[in-house]
């Protein structure tokens, strides 16, 4: 496993037919792994071992679903934040609580805290970007609700 600040370890043509695989075409069943691993010529559990060593050294992020809020009737939103630096711990820890937070991220500039926000409805993300305002004493916290949406796959063959 890689500390954190050090670069992570190169990876193998196994680990890159396993990212090239599992961006794009995960299964839904009950044992994907044994799916997938059947597809790449690997046993279930040699699968598993190798993609949480992708995780532990940060190559993965994150597995899951991605869902269009609007065909499930919900509304998103990208919020732009002005937060102190002495906040920012606090102010990412608050936002990251919500359910609805699908990403959250710092940026060079002063609005420095960015995340996106999905809810059932207009009324739910304001109520709860007024609460997060008052947990952490950050008063502005920028509203900018999808109007129109541009999906793009990022997918990165390797």
């Amino acid at each position: 496993m890689s500390l954190k600040n050090s670069p992570p370890s190169p990876i193998d043509e196994a680990d890159k037919r396993i990212l090239n695989t599992i961006q794009t075409d995960f299964p839904i069943d009950a044992r994907p792994y044994r799916i997938l691993a059947d597809r790449l010529n690997m046993n279930e559990d040699q699968l598993i071992k190798r993609i949480k060593a992708l995780k532990d050294e940060g190559i993965i992020r994150r597995i899951g679903g991605n869902f269009s809020p609007d065909r499930l009737g919900y509304y998103s939103t990208l919020c732009a934040a002005k937060v102190d630096p002495e906040k920012v711990d606090l102010f990412t820890r608050t936002v990251n609580a919500y359910s609805g937070v699908t990403h959250n991220y710092q940026r060079d500039h002063s609005f420095n805290i960015w995340f996106t926000f999905i809810a059932p409805s207009r009324e739910m993300i304001q109520e709860s970007l007024e609460e997060i305002s008052r947990k952490t004493g950050v008063d502005t916290i920028l509203n900018l609700p999808a109007t129109r949406l541009f999906k793009i796959s990022a997918n990165f063959r390797l």
